[in-house]
C-alpha cells in the first residue's frame, strides 16, 4: 500500500479540521467548512489553497531555452525575464502529456509548475530528451506553494497590481517569497512560492490577512465554471491539443514534439471537440456519461454560482457549436444540456 505525501502545511489542514483525502499520491484538503462556502469566498473575497504537492522543474544552461522550444506546445521566445506562460508538453501524435506553466527566471534558467500526478513522469520525459548545454532537475522538494485568489486578494496581501503571467521576488510579511500572478480560477490573485521551511508562516500571515482556507473541492469547482482543464479528466496523452481547445498555446510555425500532427489535426479540423455545457434540467454531469451522439463528460458538477449542473465533455465536431442541445445519460436517465461558450461564468459579470 502506497504511503501518501504530507505537504508542509499538514498538520495546520488537520488543525482547521480540514477532511483529507487521497490526491494524486498526496494526503490533501478537500474541504475546510464547505466546497459551496469556500468556492464562493474566493468568488466574492479571497481564498487561500495549500498547492504544495505541484511539482517544481528547473532547466539551466546555455541551451536551457533551445531544449524547452523542442518539447513545450508554446513560443518561449515571446517571454522576457520576469515573465510566465501556459504551454503544453507534447508526445509524438500531439497528445497532452501535461499542461504546466514555465517562467524565465533568466535567458539560461526556467522554472517549470507541473502537475503534481506528472512531476516524475515529466521529470524523466525531459531528463531523456536533454542535449548537452542543458540541466533538468527536479526541485519540488525545496518549495512550498499558496495560491491565494479572489477579487480581494492582492488588497488583503497588501500587493501592488502586476499583469497576469508576470512574477517578482518579494516578500509578505517579512518572508520571502516568488510572487506569481497566476491561478486556477478565473479571479485575480497570486501563487507564492516559498522555501518550505518558510511554508507554514506564511500559510499563517496570509489567513491572518482573512484569505479564507479552501480545499480541493472548491479548487475543482472553481476551475470547471471556467473551463480551464483538468490533466487526466479533460486532456492526457490520448487528446490532442487542436481537439482539446488548446491550440492558442501551440506555437505551430516552430517545430516541438507532435507539431507535425498537430498541423494536420488543424488543417483537416479535429473529428471532436472539447466543449462546455450546462444542464437544462435538475441533474449533476460526472466524468465518464454518456452523451448522445457518441461524446463523453469528463469533467462535471454542480456549479456554485449558477446553481445548476455544468460540465466539458467531447462531442463529435458537428455538435460543438454553441447553443446545440445534448442529453446526457445521468445514471440511466437521459437529461438535456446546452453547449455554451466558454467560459460558463465570467467573474467579472456575477451570476
Amino acid at each position: 500500500m502506497q504511503t501518501l505525501l504530507r505537504t508542509p502545511l499538514f498538520d495546520r489542514h488537520v488543525a482547521l479540521g480540514a477532511r483529507m483525502v487521497p490526491f494524486a499520491g498526496w494526503e490533501m484538503p478537500v474541504q475546510y467548512e464547505g466546497v459551496i462556502p469556500e468556492h464562493k469566498a474566493v468568488r466574492t473575497d479571497c481564498g487561500v489553497f495549500d498547492v504544495s504537492h505541484m511539482g517544481e522543474l528547473e532547466v539551466e544552461g546555455p541551451r536551457a531555452q533551445g531544449l524547452l522550444q523542442s518539447l513545450l506546445s508554446n513560443d518561449l521566445e515571446r517571454l522576457e525575464d520576469g515573465q510566465a506562460q501556459y504551454t503544453l508538453l507534447t508526445n509524438d501524435s500531439g497528445g497532452i502529456v501535461d499542461d504546466l506553466i514555465v517562467y524565465r527566471l533568466s535567458p539560461f534558467r526556467f522554472l517549470l509548475i507541473v502537475n503534481a500526478a506528472n512531476r516524475e513522469g515529466d521529470f524523466e520525459w525531459m531528463r531523456e530528451r536533454e542535449i548537452p548545454g542543458s540541466d533538468v532537475r527536479d526541485v519540488s522538494d525545496e518549495y512550498g506553494l499558496l495560491a491565494v485568489q479572489g477579487p480581494r486578494a492582492l488588497e488583503r496581501l497588501g500587493l501592488p497590481e502586476a499583469p497576469a503571467f508576470s512574477f517578482a521576488e518579494g516578500e509578505l510579511d517579512g518572508i520571502a517569497c516568488m510572487i506569481n500572478r497566476t491561478g486556477y480560477t478565473g479571479e485575480q490573485g497570486v501563487e507564492l512560492m516559498v522555501p518550505v521551511e518558510d511554508a507554514g508562516d506564511l500559510w499563517d500571515r496570509v489567513v491572518a490577512r482573512g484569505a479564507k482556507p479552501a480545499g480541493l473541492g472548491a479548487r475543482d469547482t472553481l476551475r470547471l465554471e471556467v473551463c480551464y482543464p483538468l490533466h487526466g479528466n479533460d486532456i492526457g496523452p490520448e487528446t490532442d491539443a487542436i481537439s482539446a481547445g488548446l491550440g492558442w498555446v501551440c506555437a505551430l510555425d516552430k517545430d516541438f514534439t507532435g507539431a507535425d500532427e498537430l498541423r494536420k489535426i488543424k488543417a483537416e479540423g479535429p473529428r471532436r471537440r472539447l466543449v462546455a455545457f450546462v444542464m437544462q434540467e435538475r441533474a449533476i454531469p460526472r466524468e465518464g456519461m454518456g452523451i448522445d451522439g457518441g461524446g463523453e463528460v469528463t469533467s462535471g458538477t454542480h456549479s456554485p454560482m449558477l446553481d445548476r449542473g455544468i460540465g466539458l465533455g467531447y462531442v463529435p465536431d458537428d455538435n460543438a457549436a454553441p447553443g446545440t442541445e445534448l442529453t446526457i445519460d445521468v445514471r440511466g436517465r437521459p437529461r438535456r444540456a446546452r453547449v455554451v461558450k466558454k467560459p460558463i461564468y465570467k467573474p467579472e459579470e456575477g451570476p
